[in-house]
């Protein structure tokens, strides 16, 4: 009876869960991580004992290591599964399925360094997991996929590999008929070093990461796909030099169609050694350069993507953010950051870089319930600003695309329309919008970031304000990351979204200069022309993107981040440089 009271003490939400009959289950938060230690690294098996769940979310607890045997029995109308930032791994023991009703799978962010069958996610005849549309392995160590992966989830349609350590993919991921529904691949970040012309198999795929890994070739098979609308090679050094320049910048479909043509393999013998020749001449004449004094410039037109971080002591007007103590029970962890020469004119490199948001808010910031990405234009941010949380119906903002409305008008609109959304799409599980949502229930305080006139300009995780809402003009950008679970997170997100403005960035340079991204030449009046930045010009009056730091301090001035410091935008790919 004494054992019985003290489990249920410690596990609270699960006796409200069965007295409820939930359908959707949440375990977060500091403390989770002694009652996980507590129960031998693995959920408690009472949690397997609620059959009407759909949705079950354990997530950023460090001493998690395994799901513990009785999951798949004890859930069978499992709709979603989330076991992100734990410490699963090396294998997952048992495995997870069957669960023939699963259709969500996120565990990213853990150990896992292999699947083996047996230790995987499930077995392959009859599949173990025969509903699963997405599946989310990043930010892993695994090495290599289970060769049975394709058997085990064959509806699959989003298949997220960013990350972790592969260097091939298993061939039987594309035999034909293998993945007929996959439409997203992602596996940036990895050390693949060859991919094969099999993919073009994968007959539904509209989406394909491969950026920083190593590649060399890229296969022609890959236009084949009927398809595929969006590809990202950025990152690795290809041979075809020109492939290689193109994947920088050009559109998909301009790429796609170089490799349609033949590309480096449809070459000639004389082209091939035309080629050749044109690089060795650009060689010399870099060696020139390096002879006559222009060595610096070259190193950092070499490294193609340049970083410079402006500190604080350097900055004439340096943009502080105060914290309110208010805060510490709602969402306690901001990071700021100032990035000058950004150029949003050209083609649709705004697009692109509201795309890259939207997928680190999906992937690194996991649906914004771990962390939370906003951008505005410098030039209409009033500093300083303060970070402080207000009561619902004190909290006022006139949100992107809306009239001016007090936060909880806004968040109860919100939820009605993400109802409405939900029914008409006939989901089973919560929706993204939901979710973000119901972070805030049960807060007296909602926080925000309010400026040096009174205006909130941003309420994470909802929305940004209008009055600092990015355009295709601006060119200077006030960043910046909110969490409620981690300080390091918010960094690691910052580094992450930098690095894509970096890459933005250069990729709209390069398309001004050949007119390749969209067909138009661009308008110099296009150019940034922040006086900040002419001290800084490169090559050919070529700027390179501008990082100011920014502190954040309490209220009294006492110092508690400073963002980018040395310790920041250090693991990046090869091919940025960082100039402090």
């Amino acid at each position: 009876m004494a054992a019985a009271m003290a489990a249920s003490e410690a596990w609270p939400e699960l006796e409200l869960a069965e007295r409820e009959r939930r359908r959707e289950l949440l375990l977060t938060g500091p403390g989770l991580e002694e009652r996980v230690k507590a129960a031998g690294g693995r959920l408690p098996p009472r949690l397997f004992t609620l059959p009407l769940l759909h949705y079950l979310e354990v997530s950023g607890c460090g001493s998690l290591r395994a799901p513990g045997p009785g999951l798949a029995q004890g859930l069978p109308q499992l709709h979603s599964l989330v076991l992100r930032r734990n410490a699963l791994g090396p294998g997952l023991s048992p495995e997870l399925g069957p669960l023939p009703a699963l259709r969500v799978l996120d565990l990213s962010g853990n150990a896992l360094e292999t699947l083996p069958p047996g230790e995987g996610l499930g077995p392959a005849e009859p599949p173990g997991l025969p509903q699963l549309q997405s599946l989310n392995l990043s930010g892993n160590r695994l090495r290599e996929l289970p060769a049975d992966l394709a058997r085990c989830a064959p509806r699959l349609q989003s298949l997220n590999l960013t990350g972790n350590r592969l260097d091939a993919f298993p061939a039987e991921l594309f035999r034909p008929g293998a993945l007929p529904l996959l439409s997203e691949l992602a596996a940036a970040d990895n050390c693949l070093r060859e991919l094969s012309p099999d993919i073009a198999h994968l007959a539904s795929l509209k989406t394909l990461d491969l950026s920083n890994n190593q590649l060399t070739e890229i296969p022609a098979e890959l236009a084949d796909c009927p398809k595929l609308k969006e590809i990202n090679f950025r990152g690795n050094k290809l041979r075809d030099k020109r492939l290689e320049k193109m994947v920088g910048g050009c559109q998909t479909k301009s790429i796609l169609e170089y490799l349609r043509a033949g590309g480096r393999g449809g070459r000639s013998k004389g082209r091939q050694e035309g080629s050749e020749k044109e690089d060795r001449k650009k060689r010399r004449e870099r060696k020139q350069r390096r002879e006559s004094g222009e060595g610096e410039e070259d190193v950092a037109d070499s490294a193609r993507l340049l970083l410079k971080v402006l500190h604080v002591s350097e900055n004439p007007t340096p943009l502080t953010v105060r914290v309110s103590p208010e805060v510490r029970d709602v969402r306690p962890y901001i990071v700021g950051a100032v990035v000058r020469g950004m150029d949003l004119q050209p083609g649709n490199a705004l697009r692109r870089f509201l795309n890259s948001q939207t997928k680190l808010h999906e992937d690194l910031c996991e649906k914004r319930t771990a962390a939370t990405i906003a951008t505005h234009d410098l030039q209409a941010v009033r500093g300083p600003l303060l970070y402080a949380a207000r009561p619902p119906e004190d909290l006022k903002i006139v949100p992107l695309g809306r009239r001016e409305a007090k936060a909880k008008e806004l968040v109860r609109q919100l939820q009605l329309e993400a109802e409405e959304q939900r029914k008409q799409k006939k989901r089973q599980s919560v929706s993204g919008l939901h979710r973000y949502l119901h972070l805030l229930d049960g807060k007296e305080n909602y926080p925000c970031l309010v400026d040096a006139e009174g205006d909130v300009i941003s309420f994470p995780p909802i929305t940004n304000s209008e009055k600092t809402k990015i355009k295709k003009t601006t060119c200077n950008l006030f960043l910046e990351v909110t969490s409620a679970t981690s300080l390091q997170l918010c960094k690691d997100v910052m580094d992450n979204l930098i690095l894509r403005m970096a890459e933005l960035s250069n990729s709209a340079s390069e398309n001004k200069e050949e007119d390749v991204l969209s067909g138009t030449e661009a308008d110099a009046s296009c150019r940034p022309s922040d006086p900040n930045l002419d001290r800084s010009s490169g090559k050919d009056g070529q700027c390179p993107l501008v990082v100011e730091q920014v502190r954040v301090v309490d209220l009294e001035g006492s110092l508690k981040v400073v963002y980018p410091s040395k310790a920041d935008l250090v693991t990046l790919p090869p091919h940025v440089t960082v100039a402090r």
